[in-house]
């Protein structure tokens, strides 16, 4: 289902992360926003005043400027509040993780999300919501991805237009040993023996190996599941169901959803919810 976005008035609020990794294309979106419509444009400093810019923000249309993070943060709170059936929701990705916003049709150039923004049209998404409230926008999985350490941009970025602290930097790397920029990853985590029931019908037992489960958003309120199990001699053949709710039961298992990594927890049930999210998206 799509309805038109109107020209309302805008709550531009720009996660701090974007401000500090690409401040251009902050500016470009903020330009093009402002030249559409009438915008109150918020910088929160933390997620806390994320929070209360959020939840002041009266009948203005709530424009997410950040990353996979900052929308999921923006849904997470609105999902809590109750609040999201009646709130259609702006992003403009700018960051370095936009593999969400990419799955979920959103444009990732700063001019064409903020356009979008304007011209674009509402539509209905579905949600996962696991039972303790927790929202996931896209696929999860089981096992979690190994996780690469960040890369040390983070001080070279927060000593951008500082030079007595490139300065000092400088004289620090001078003074401790040189070590590898990336740490080894570590192992890749082995089978695991989970059972995986959809819609209360169980798809794979604790008796067999599995090497991975995914749960992916799907067609009219479902969700499409797919269990890997571990091959012997030939290879296995995929096991895979739909239904409108997904359990998993185990020994601790940490499962990647969105922008990070939950658990370990030894039982989760996810829950669609049908059309929950409301998201300004390209009316083409």
């Amino acid at each position: 289902m799509a309805t038109s976005a109107t020209s309302d008035q805008l709550l531009v609020v720009i996660d701090p992360v974007a401000r500090r990794t690409d401040g251009e294309s902050v500016r470009i979106a903020k330009d093009v926003l402002s030249a559409g419509a009438t915008t109150k444009v918020c910088m929160p400093e933390g997620p806390e005043e994320f929070a209360r810019v959020l939840a002041r923000r009266g009948s203005r249309r709530p424009v997410v400027v950040g990353d996979d993070r900052a929308l999921l943060r923006a849904v997470s709170l609105l999902h809590r509040q109750r609040e999201l059936a009646g709130c259609a929701l702006s992003f403009v990705p700018v960051g370095g993780a936009l593999s969400v916003a990419r799955s979920l049709g959103v444009p990732t150039g700063a001019v064409a999300a903020a356009r979008t923004v304007l011209d674009g049209v509402e539509r209905r998404l579905d949600l996962l919501v696991d039972d303790s409230d927790g929202v996931v926008l896209g696929a999860l999985r089981i096992p979690a991805p190994t996780q690469q350490p960040p890369e040390p941009a983070l001080a070279a970025v927060a000593g951008a237009g500082h030079p007595w602290l490139r300065t000092c930097q400088t004289l620090v790397r001078t003074l401790v040993p040189a070590r590898p920029l990336r740490e080894p990853a570590p192992p890749a985590p082995g089978p695991s023996r989970l059972r995986v029931e959809v819609d209360g019908v169980t798809l794979v037992d604790l008796g067999q190996p599995v090497e991975a489960v995914s749960v992916t958003p799907g067609a009219a309120g479902l969700a499409d599941v797919e269990v890997r199990p571990v091959s012997v001699g030939a290879e296995a053949a995929p096991l895979r169901a739909s239904g409108r709710t997904v359990t998993v039961t185990g020994a601790d298992f940490r499962y990647g959803a969105d922008a990070g990594v939950a658990g370990p927890v030894r039982r989760r049930t996810w829950t669609v919810w049908e059309g929950a999210l409301g998201l300004t998206l390209p009316g083409r």
